[in-house]
């Protein structure tokens, strides 16, 4: 396993991290099946855990608190906030009110007295940066949260909330949390530079594309993969996006092959290559799943791979662009770009 430092902020944690999302009703992980997931994950020298609030409506943050209770100290563990927890039009987004009564949620069911990282799962657009920094500053200096970040932020309200932070003396996000991967690239045209810019620690989420990168989806078999179950359009090859991913996908195998890696090396050797990256989250729901994983863990691609990476899907490109998590909102909702 690598390390690397997360940011400016001295904390070392490894290439690999382990995304909790499928702990739960989400990956039909029980808490035993959890444990042992984190467990070996340790044993693997993975030290970073990441979770959410709204994983199975709360269900992963109390898995990973048992799964990690008797050695809190020796984990960057990180948890997010932001998404609905509930019908309440409150219970949700990055104000004052919902951060301080979410963390202490979050906090209960971790059975910890403090995390990390928190994170804001989304950028809220009716909220101002003044006020969710102002609050996570005060939650800081609380002893409840060592360092905050963003996550899915795009490029732009990441600047601007670097910006905000100097403007009103807060403290301000050190890492930013994106979708990134092999069939996924258009954070390198805007969000990686500005990380670099400013010094912010990247850990990337989905860097297998949602199983696309896995090995199990093929040209000639049929998709069968746990997210296909409940996300099929995003595995519909008769609609355009999604037959270019799988043509990537053929070509990509080749060179796998000839590099003499599986593809699941391939996909995270190549999202940890990236110098802005810190880490890569997999989210395994299975020990088997981890462990195909972590064989990942030291691969370092050749300057040929990653050219040969490069003619199959170009820097900076998004093969399935409809579903990046980070558009601005004026461009899904027809009103608020008409007077």
């Amino acid at each position: 396993m690598q390390y690397r430092t997360l940011g400016r902020t001295g904390v070392q944690v490894s290439s690999l991290a382990l995304g909790a999302m499928n702990f739960g009703r989400i990956g039909r992980t029980t808490q035993d099946e959890a444990t042992a997931i984190v467990d070996a994950a340790l044993e693997g020298g993975i030290n970073l855990i990441d979770t959410a609030d709204m994983y199975s409506a709360g269900e992963s943050e109390e898995m990973v608190g048992k799964a990690i209770a008797g050695r809190r100290d020796d984990i960057v563990l990180a948890t997010k906030a932001g998404m609905p927890m509930g019908d309440e039009r409150n219970h949700r987004g990055s104000s004052r009110r919902w951060l301080v009564t979410e963390l202490d949620n979050s906090l209960r069911r971790l059975g910890v007295d403090h995390v990390d990282l928190y994170q804001i799962h989304r950028w809220d657009p009716n909220t101002s940066d003044e006020e969710t920094l102002s609050a996570l500053t005060d939650l800081q200096r609380a002893g409840k949260i060592r360092h905050f970040g963003s996550s899915t932020f795009p490029a732009y309200r990441i600047v601007q909330a670097q910006w905000a932070a100097r403007e009103h003396h807060l403290s301000r996000y050190v890492t930013e949390q994106p979708s990134y991967s092999i069939l996924q690239r258009g954070i390198e045209s805007d969000v990686l530079p500005v990380t670099e810019q400013y010094g912010l620690g990247v850990l990337v989420w989905s860097p297998l594309a949602s199983g696309w990168l896995s090995g199990a989806i093929r040209e000639g078999r049929e998709i069968a993969t746990s997210r296909s179950t409940f996300m099929p359009e995003r595995f519909d090859t008769t609609i355009p996006a999604n037959r270019a991913r799988l043509d990537a996908v053929e070509r990509l195998a080749e060179v796998a092959e000839e590099a003499g890696l599986t593809m699941i090396q391939l996909a995270l050797g190549f999202v940890t290559a990236h110098p802005a990256v810190t880490s890569a989250l997999i989210g395994p729901r299975t020990l088997d799943h981890l462990h195909t994983q972590l064989a990942a863990a030291d691969t370092v691609l050749s300057a040929d791979v990653l050219d040969a990476i490069d003619a199959i899907v170009a820097p900076g490109v998004d093969l399935a662009a409809h579903e990046k998590h980070d558009t601005p909102p004026a461009l899904l909702d027809p009103s608020l770009r008409r007077r």
